[in-house]
């Protein structure tokens, strides 16, 4: 290996950096395999440091000189960087380095993709650009000049001058070194402007490549809207005269919110009705936001360290998700953030990669960009705001950004506004940042004399290197529904604290049937156990639309698991309780789209082996497919009504009333295409004229075992844009049957255009295989070694993706001792392979450790 004994570092060994940097000179000459990078930097010592060492990270740097005060200085180097005698007083460093960013395929630091350079410096990529404190809480201000003969040369700030060849950009604010970003290359502008509220003009680019310029304008209105949305909701005005966005096609990440210089995956900012689906569009609006976001929750204040991570992600997920929610359905919202969850992140969180929303330690940082610290985080800071109230959220986040603006900040910084605020002690809610695992939370009923009683206790499984979990607070929102189906309590939030609480509700004319955990209050598993004559009556009168699809949903699961233990037939409560959702033209389209879903196949064995039934995934994949062609049947005669319904006769809008039309008229046509064998989807496919009609029915052709002729016409029609070729890929592998999957996954791993270093093609290829539950757990263990294969060729060249794919194998343990053993063997061949990366070792030893 690599780094046979990688450094565990530790939260609690955390001390400051020994000195301050005042400001940050930089200067670029550019050359694809030999960019010389000269730093001016300007120290002085920190008071509030013990230790003095002058230590400054470097990674794959060639020193060519380097100098204290103008003498030339030679350093002690190692393969971490280098340490040197520095004076206990006020002075300059200077280095030059060389650095190859036409060789750099990991994509972290200076890189180039396609002809254009480019950076990923989060969470510790400026190491690979200079010699430099490369940790989050040594904030200086930056002034860089870029050399080079491309046209278009960006960084961070505002620009201070430009001339033939080079372009200087001055950053007024105090920043850490990952917010560093630098572009140059050809590239094309689309222009937008922005007043803010105090009257400032602002200039807004969304830089592209060539041929990309069809595919801005939504992303340029996403901007436009997540300025206007901060401003009106949090007060929060933008700080720069310029803001610039840069679509990327390589690159590890979503997009990374660099100061100013915005840098996206390209799949996260193009979009055209052409190409990208309603999903797509969302997903744009969303992560631009987010972005957009972080220029406060986390640039103008950042984490003080990387254990902080949540501080900044956990806040930002939560206010792009509010923005998301006021920009389109916020029951849809939040019913999205809740399957998301379960799917992501209680997978992680009840198994090998479990870890708190803070961890403790961690080897390789990049390791920890985890649903765990992004939506996890995100739920703490709303159950945080449900707790102290709107008003009193407000008041935090006010004082907040007034007292730590331009500071590197802590958990214990963000809990302490909110004590200051509502005098409220958050010392035992502080739990969900240090406890891992998820909270179960069991329901207990009585009913005498007209008082309703429920008692709720709380109790969360051992997590590795956490054996004995305290309880937590966690609000349960809790409503009461009569009889007749009328709402007899409203809404009432109640505290969960300690291990067992019962809370009592008088004066009730009969026994009401409980809505509990009302809007997803807090990101628990609910144990109640209730009929499904129940389930039926709040599917049918909850007044809460979460409850109300989750009423549903519970339906589906019991339904499957009984199936697939009992031989049961599909069960007649949730198909006519689904029958009648679709009948309420009242709800949104989106809704009752929603309300067509099931519980994932992973989901489903979670649920099994919860219950100490080893999944199956054929039979679980053979359920499934049973209850949805039940559902066809049930519904039949509604679907010609659904389908023409839903029908958009109107240009194309990527909003929210027009996708939910789009989502229930697909949802409607993949019911169709079970009964008509797919005959109504070939015509769909044939009169689609955007890219969520024609992917939609594509997909329901080949879910209908057809399909192959509208499978290669859309590869001719779409082989010249690199986004749709993925959703090709991706397509394949995940509407195949589970027979075929790996044979389809490794057929196309043979197609030309499968650029498996690119990471959105290798993401559609491999991770569509690992979604594809029955598909990849085929019994003889074979999706398990293609996949590892291919993450052993793909570690030496991008460590961060390989790591991130191999969270497949998490859930290991959960299956027969047959697949247990072929997934124990790739995993071991994969940390066996010489030279494996930190990155890669440390998933891997996780998972095998569990």
């Amino acid at each position: 290996m690599r780094d046979a004994s990688p450094t565990t570092i530790y939260l609690k060994d955390y001390t400051p950096f020994g000195y301050l940097v005042d400001n940050v000179h930089l200067t670029f000459d550019l050359a694809a395999n030999a960019t010389r990078v000269t730093s001016h930097i300007a120290f002085r010592p920190n008071p509030e440091a013990s230790d003095r060492t002058f230590f400054l990270h470097g990674e794959q740097l060639k020193l060519i000189r380097a100098s204290i005060d103008g003498a030339e200085v030679s350093p002690n180097l190692t393969p971490e960087g280098l340490t040197v005698a520095a004076p206990d007083a006020p002075f300059v460093w200077e280095a030059v380095v060389e650095i190859d960013p036409g060789n750099n395929t990991a994509l972290e630091g200076l890189y180039m993709s396609n002809g254009m350079y480019c950076t990923q410096c989060e969470a510790e990529g400026f190491r690979k650009i200079t010699y430099y404190p490369d940790r989050p809480d040594v904030m200086s201000t930056f002034t860089v000049r870029i050399n080079g003969d491309l046209p278009v040369l960006l960084s961070n700030g505002n620009p201070s001058g430009e001339g033939e060849g080079w372009a200087e950009w001055t950053d007024p604010w105090p920043k850490p070194a990952y917010l560093f970003a630098l572009v140059a290359g050809d590239l094309i502008a689309h222009p937008g402007q922005f007043t803010t509220m105090s009257g400032r003009d602002v200039e807004l680019n969304l830089w592209v490549r060539p041929g990309d310029e069809g595919k801005c304008a939504f992303g340029m209105e996403a901007l436009k809207k997540s300025i206007k949305w901060d401003e009106d909701v949090y007060g929060r005005e933008y700080d720069l005269d310029v803001f610039n966005i840069v679509a990327v096609d390589d690159f590890n990440m979503g997009a990374m919110e660099n100061k100013g210089l915005n840098i996206f995956n390209s799949s996260a900012v193009l979009a055209s009705p052409e190409t990208s689906t309603d999903v797509n569009f969302e997903r744009i609006e969303a992560i631009i936001a987010h972005e957009y976001f972080h220029n406060w929750t986390g640039n103008r204040i950042t984490c003080r360290d990387w254990f902080q991570l949540c501080l900044k992600e956990g806040l930002t997920v939560f206010r792009d998700a509010q923005f998301t929610s006021d920009m389109r359905s916020a029951p849809v919202k939040r019913i999205h953030d809740a399957i998301d969850l379960r799917a992501r992140q209680f997978p992680e969180d009840n198994g090998p990669l479990s870890h708190p929303v803070r961890p403790e330690s961690f080897q390789e940082i990049n390791n920890f960009y985890t649903s765990t610290v992004y939506e996890k985080g995100a739920e703490v800071i709303g159950m945080l705001k449900r707790l102290v109230g709107d008003e009193a959220y407000d008041k935090a986040l006010d004082l907040y950004f007034d007292r730590h603006d331009g500071q590197a900040c802590t958990i214990e910084d963000w809990l302490q506004v909110f004590e200051d605020t509502t005098g409220r002690d958050l010392s035992q809610f502080k739990r969900w940042y240090s406890q891992s695992g998820t909270p179960r939370v069991s329901v207990a009923e009585d009913w005498a004399d007209g008082t309703y009683t429920l008692t709720l206790s709380q109790r969360t499984e051992p997590t590795p290197g956490q054996e004995d979990k305290q309880p937590q607070v966690i609000p349960i929102a809790v409503g009461l529904l009569g009889p007749n189906g009328d709402e007899v309590h409203a809404t009432e939030v109640l505290e969960l604290t300690e291990a067992e609480q019962s809370f009592s509700f008088t004066g009730l004319a009969a026994k009401p049937v409980p809505s509990i955990l009302r809007d997803f209050s807090a990101p628990v598993i609910l144990e109640h156990d209730t009929s499904n004559a129940e389930r039926a009556f709040l599917l049918a009168h909850d007044t809460d639309p979460f409850n109300r699809w989750q009423a549903g949903r519970s339906l589906a699961e019991d339904t499957l698991l009984r199936m697939i233990t009992e031989e049961a037939t599909p069960d007649s409560d949730y198909l006519d309780g689904l029958l009648a959702v679709l009948r309420d033209e009242s709800l949104d389209p989106a809704y009752r789209a929603l309300m067509l879903g099931l519980p994932t196949q992973s989901e489903l064995a979670a649920a099994l082996h919860d219950k100490g039934v080893t999944p199956d995934p054929m039979a679980i994949w053979t359920a499934v497919e049973t209850l949805r062609q039940a559902t066809a049947q049930h519904v039949q005669d509604l679907l010609p009504k659904l389908h023409s319904e839903t029908l958009v006769d109107a240009p194309y809008q990527p909003d929210a009333a027009q996708s939910g039309k789009r989502a229930l008229g697909g949802a409607a046509l993949a019911l169709t295409s079970r009964l008509d064998g797919g005959s109504k989807a070939a015509d769909a496919y044939q009169s689609a004229d955007n890219m969520t009609l024609q992917l939609t029915a594509l997909s329901c052709l080949l879910r209908a075992g057809k399909g192959e002729a509208e499978l290669c016409a859309f590869y001719d029609q779409w082989k010249h844009d690199r986004l749709v070729v993925d959703k090709w890929f991706g397509l394949q592998v995940s509407m195949a049957a589970p027979q075929s999957t790996v044979e389809t996954a490794r057929t196309l791993t043979e197609h030309p255009d499968f650029n498996w270093k690119n990471p959105n093609r290798f993401r559609a290829l491999m991770g569509s295989l690992a979604m594809n539950h029955a598909g990849f757990h085929q019994e003889n263990g074979a999706g398990y070694a293609l996949l590892a294969d291919w993450l052993i060729r793909l570690d030496p060249v991008n460590p961060q993706t390989t790591a991130r794919m191999c969270s497949a194998f998490q859930t290991w343990k959960r299956y027969d001792a047959d697949r247990q053993a072929l997934m124990r063997a790739q995993l071991r061949r994969i940390a066996d392979t010489p030279d494996l990366s930190r990155d890669t070792t440390e998933m891997v030893s996780r998972i095998l450790g569990a």
